[in-house]
């Protein structure tokens, strides 16, 4: 499990999620299982926990205990399925590593690194139909100008997309060796690797639909929490993020604030913490992926009707 994926701030999670040794908790993101173990060890025996992956690797990492469960599906129907499992009051817990797991970025097969000669694919579901090439080689210019801007925050997102599109028009784009080639003279001399790192963020975005999903498994996380309950966020880029304190402090990932007669704001949660929990510097010398997280942590106010 540690080689699959070393957990991110896993004391810092375990302290804001678990209110409850008796309670009920879901890993949404459940990947090598390092967040999910901890759980299970902080948890008494009448506790319980509900782990989601849609990565079929992740079913390999799934923990031989009577008080777990694990569904392969996508974290967006969270609250179907917390339904399905009869909690119709609610749950006392959910967590969400959105990082990808080592495992996905370690594994060149699967296309998620730039340093790996390998297919195009990105997808966290090998089932889904759409991969990266399918993208690269589709889309038209604008939208792959449009995709890296927003998605990837790409400067030269237009001269990188009209590169990309005369590379294709010699020879369809299938690797990322292909892909690396093509955006070449769009890379910075002293940092080709962060730029590098935002292409293949802003495909493995789009590929994974990850920006919907993460709406939607916010507002099922919301219905799914009983009065008190706690939601526990670990982001990785400022989209994504920006989308969790939207959704704390408003009840909807554009921050739109909405007041219902009484003045008050019409949100399900509420924060616990202003800003973001980050890793210690200690963490981050032994896992240079954490470098980037930050921990945000709501709790069900109680007044949203279910």
């Amino acid at each position: 499990m540690s080689e699959y994926h070393n957990p991110v701030m896993l004391r810092e999670c375990l302290e804001a999620l678990i209110t409850n040794k008796s309670g009920i908790y879901a890993d949404a993101t459940f990947g090598g299982g390092g967040h999910s173990r901890g759980i299970m060890e902080a948890i008494g025996p009448e506790g319980r926990l509900i782990a989601f992956d849609r990565d079929a690797d992740a079913m390999f990492n799934a923990i031989d205990d009577e008080r777990f469960s694990l569904i392969r599906n996508n974290f967006r129907f969270i609250h179907n399925f917390i339904l399905l499992e009869g909690y119709r009051e609610g749950i006392d817990g959910i967590m969400a590593d959105l990082g990808v797991s080592s495992h996905q970025f370690d594994t060149a097969e699967r296309g998620f690194s730039f340093r790996y000669d390998a297919p195009l694919d990105m997808r966290m579901n090998t089932g889904a139909a759409v991969t990266a090439a399918d993208l690269v080689n589709g889309l038209e210019e604008a939208e792959i100008e449009k995709l890296l801007r927003v998605y990837g925050e790409v400067a030269q997102s237009r001269k990188m997309a009209s590169l990309i599109c005369k590379a294709r028009n010699n020879a369809r784009i299938d690797t990322t060796t292909q892909l690396n080639a093509a955006i070449a003279p769009c890379l910075p001399k002293f940092a080709e690797h962060k730029e590098l790192a935002r292409v293949y963020q802003a495909l493995r975005i789009e590929v994974n639909q990850e920006m919907r999903s993460l709406e939607k498994f916010l507002e099922g996380a919301a219905a799914s929490l009983k009065p008190g309950g706690r939601l526990v966020v670990i982001t990785y880029h400022s989209l994504e993020d920006r989308m969790v304190k939207n959704f704390i402090k408003s009840g909807n990932v554009g921050g739109d604030i909405r007041k219902d007669i009484y003045g008050r704001c019409e949100t399900p949660l509420k924060a616990v913490n202003r800003k973001p929990i980050l890793p210690t510097e200690e963490e981050i010398s032994g896992n240079t992926r954490a470098r980037s997280a930050k921990l945000r942590i709501a709790e069900k106010t109680g007044r949203e009707e279910r």
